[in-house]
């Protein structure tokens, strides 16, 4: 069965998709970019700063449904510039410290709005 998960601790969707959907023990959260959902905006020019609130996002995400960020199986990060590798890695790696999950890294033409990163996630309870 499939159970849609709706936080207002994370950016609601910019298109017709939501935010996570769980199927079974499994939690499928859509890609996250840098959006605070205070205001509905990418508040940082920098990948770093948008990078950490990527991963707020997510948190919020994966936490309203019952998990932890230690449930996180497997992640995508999308970056519109792969020099940006470090900087993404610096602030990922501070969230992720310790077993962290399976990981891809795609460097992609463009993202919505302008953003610089973008990470989906799966999880497992």
């Amino acid at each position: 069965m499939k159970n849609v998960i709706r936080t207002a601790r994370a950016p609601g969707a910019i298109g017709p998709y939501s935010q996570a959907v769980r199927a079974g023990d499994m939690l499928f959260v859509s890609g996250q970019i840098g959006i605070n959902p205070a205001t509905g905006k990418i508040e940082s020019a920098d990948v770093a700063g948008q990078a950490r609130q990527v991963l707020l996002n997510l948190k919020a995400i994966v936490e309203d449904a019952g998990m932890g960020l230690e449930n996180v199986v497997k992640t995508t990060i999308y970056l519109a510039s792969m020099g940006d590798f470090a900087a993404v890695n610096e602030v990922y790696g501070g969230v992720f410290d310790h077993d962290p999950p399976a990981r891809a890294t795609i460097e992609v033409s463009k993202l919505p709005l302008g953003a610089l990163v973008e990470i989906e996630a799966v999880a497992q309870k």
